[in-house]
């Protein structure tokens, strides 16, 4: 997980390991979580599959930042 300070906010990235059959490779799915004075303000579903955990951890906090931009 990676987390960030943002316009007032704290975000997260997550990064889940989705592996539907030990012969498949290995996948995270990505999502984000807005915070604000340690309250969850809003979180996101599953925003994709990746190759890596920084890939999706990354697309969690571009989709937090976004949220922010949007709603903060």
């Amino acid at each position: 997980m990676q987390t960030e300070k943002y316009r007032g906010y704290t975000l997260w990235g997550h990064a889940i390991v989705q592996q539907e059959d030990i012969l498949q490779p290995i996948h995270f799915a990505g999502s984000g979580t807005v915070a604000r004075d340690t309250k969850v303000v809003e979180a996101s579903g599953v925003l994709g599959l990746f190759d890596t955990d920084e890939e999706a951890e990354l697309m969690g906090l571009s989709w937090c930042r976004a949220w922010v931009d949007g709603h903060g």
